[in-house]
């Protein structure tokens, strides 16, 4: 199981491309968060992950 708690999902077809999920993850980094962003191929999203099972504030 890969254990990872979604933060917020971002289409990957709006007109920014990644950029509104890297800036997300990069604010939630900025508060101590691990967060990350993968690319969810099945739903066509860029989602913003933290691993470990932390859970969203």
């Amino acid at each position: 199981m890969n254990n990872r708690v979604v933060l917020e999902r971002f289409p990957a077809g709006g007109p920014r491309g990644s950029w509104p999920a890297e800036e997300f993850a990069q604010a939630q980094r900025a508060q101590g968060k691990a967060a990350e962003v993968v690319m969810d191929l099945h739903s066509d999203a860029f989602l913003v992950v933290v691993r470990g099972g932390a859970s969203p504030e």
